[in-house]
């Protein structure tokens, strides 16, 4: 096992705008005079995504994987629990990037790049949790883990078989008929059924009977708004569908969310052991909303709604909708999971999307953000409770 800077100390850096090219050619230099150094490669395969060069970046990581699969992030403070996390290869998203919830804690974390095969060398550990991302290709590997983790020596978080649960369209089968929840039906579509959607086909022809104009499109697998579109009508869809990649897509219905001010404003919600707790809040004129680009950083009044959703979540979002919130929790049933959601003129709660990879993190510049930092802190000691708890160690002090 190999020890690494991890995900979560290069992106404070890179967030604080370091220019992270010496330190990448520092790595590769290092990995160049030590050939089984794959530290160095996988922490200059991350620097690499940062620098928007994932082919570069795959090559790097599928390097380091070769030479080892099995990394440590130290904790920062006495260890009071081993924390072996299952992961797997690919981008940044591929995995729940749980070295920014355990920053400055005394959880050591373990990185093991699964294959579908169950190793003879995994570290000792106390606790593992699932890490695995939700895709069409981590599906095998979640359905192989399964089985593997069957009866496991140590407790388990964030089954397997309930991470399936978040793939998009099931995610919006699991989520009808909530109390006080709105998740549009989502269907997985080949290029070759928008193309005759788009041609003028009714959706009851291309087996979408409940579809209904104006939609959204997003390719299988893609995240943070990348290649999504919304298309109002059938000559729409065909005029964006040669710029869209893949051949696979989600299809839904679009809904207009927006505020009775005009703005937009999508919620991040983080479940811990079936408690929510605030993440952020964006805002913006725009529907596709990702939080880099709503222009909080711009503006003082953006911020300030921002820090009010997050010191009065408790008494004020999570109360008001406390019954959307439990059963979305009942509903998913992982230990850990957060949501994209915003609220409707009927009161209900729609649901964007449910997911336990999401980015939670406390890595904010904290003269501009300062709010962020107590209800980021307030979270991440939920979340060392929930490890401590399931592992069954001493209380949390």
């Amino acid at each position: 096992m190999q020890t690494v800077l991890g995900l979560a100390a290069l992106m404070r850096r890179y967030l604080a705008g370091e220019d992270l090219n010496p330190l990448g050619q520092s790595l590769l230099e290092r990995a160049a005079q030590h050939p089984d150094e794959a530290a160095a490669l996988l922490d200059a395969a991350i620097i690499m995504q940062f620098r928007g060069q994932p082919t570069v970046a795959q090559q790097l990581q599928q390097e380091a994987l070769r030479l080892c699969r099995c990394y440590r992030i130290p904790a920062a403070l006495p260890v009071k629990l081993r924390l072996l996390a299952l992961v797997a290869p690919g981008e940044l998203m591929a995995n729940v990037p749980l070295e920014c919830l355990l920053e400055q804690s005394d959880i050591e974390l373990q990185l093991y790049y699964v294959s579908a095969e169950l190793p003879a060398d995994l570290p000792e550990h106390d606790l593992l949790f699932v890490a695995i991302g939700e895709s069409s290709v981590n599906r095998p590997l979640l359905a192989a883990w399964h089985t593997h983790l069957a009866h496991w020596s140590v407790p388990v978080l964030n089954a397997p078989q309930r991470i399936a649960n978040l793939a998009r369209d099931v995610a919006a089968q699991q989520l009808q008929q909530l109390p006080n929840v709105l998740m549009p039906m989502t269907w997985q579509v080949t290029r070759a059924e928008l193309t005759q959607l788009a041609a003028g086909a009714s959706p009851a022809d291309c087996q979408l009977p409940e579809l209904r104009f104006p939609v959204i499109v997003r390719p299988i697998d893609s995240h943070a708004g990348y290649a999504l579109t919304q298309t109002i009508d059938a000559n729409s869809l065909a005029a964006q569908l040669p710029h869209l990649p893949g051949d696979d897509f989600f299809i839904a219905p679009f809904i207009d969310y927006r505020s009775s001010d005009g703005q937009f404003r999508k919620y991040r919600v983080a479940f811990i052991g079936g408690e929510p707790f605030a993440v952020h809040l964006g805002i913006s004129a725009d529907w596709m909303i990702h939080y880099l680009n709503a222009g909080m950083t711009e503006s003082m009044a953006k911020r300030a709604e921002e820090a009010a959703f997050m010191a009065q979540f408790a008494e004020d979002f999570a109360q008001r909708h406390g019954t959307a919130l439990a059963a979305i929790n009942a509903r998913m049933g992982l230990d850990y999971f957060g949501i994209d959601c915003a609220e409707m003129p009927d009161g209900r709660l729609l649901i964007f999307e449910v997911d336990h990879a999401m980015v939670v993190h406390a890595l904010d510049d904290v003269t501009l953000f300062p709010y962020k930092q107590p209800a980021m802190q307030r979270l991440f000691a939920a979340f060392r409770k929930l490890l401590l708890t399931a592992a069954n160690v001493a209380a949390p002090a």
